[in-house]
């Protein structure tokens, strides 16, 4: 009987482990969620601000200053500079771009730079990958990363931890 009662134990223990390490996980994936949700909707309250370059408020933006923006709203304070914010956090592949990912472009003919950026609003179809940048010619508008331009000019992704 104690043997039995052992085990019955471990196997309750054990239980308890697995659905505290479920619910752990799962509750941190939503807290994730929620954090991007708000950082896309900060970046989202500038769409319609006019470019300027090095602008980082609502009379004018470039785009390494709306992801500057957007992040403080978590209370995550990156670099200035698109350049710098390619750095951080860790590379993803284009198929495996998430909401909240950074994506960085080379939009001008200097050697291998990275001169622009912006972050995934949506990324759940395959045809259609949606970011939210500050354009040079339209200010802060959502585009579609796979779009022959955004496409050809893309360089890398990377997904902080938050």
């Amino acid at each position: 009987m104690p043997v039995e009662r052992n085990r019955y134990l471990n196997w309750l223990a054990l239980s308890f482990l697995v659905v505290f390490l479920m619910s752990s996980c799962a509750g941190t994936r939503r807290a994730r969620e929620q954090k991007v949700d708000i950082v896309i909707n900060r970046a989202r309250s500038y769409i319609g601000t006019p470019y300027k370059y090095g602008g980082t408020t609502t009379l004018g933006m470039d785009c390494s200053g709306l992801l500057m923006r957007s992040f403080e709203a978590i209370d995550i304070y990156i670099p200035r500079t698109s350049k710098e914010q390619s750095k951080l956090g860790k590379r993803v592949s284009i198929d495996e771009l998430k909401k909240g990912d950074l994506v960085f472009f080379k939009t001008m003919k200097r050697k291998g730079r990275v001169t622009h950026a912006g972050i995934v609003t949506d990324a759940r179809k395959k045809d259609r990958i949606m970011f939210i940048h500050a354009s040079s010619s339209k200010g802060v508008i959502e585009a579609n990363l796979l779009s022959d331009y955004y496409r050809k000019a893309f360089v890398k992704a990377r997904r902080l931890k938050f």
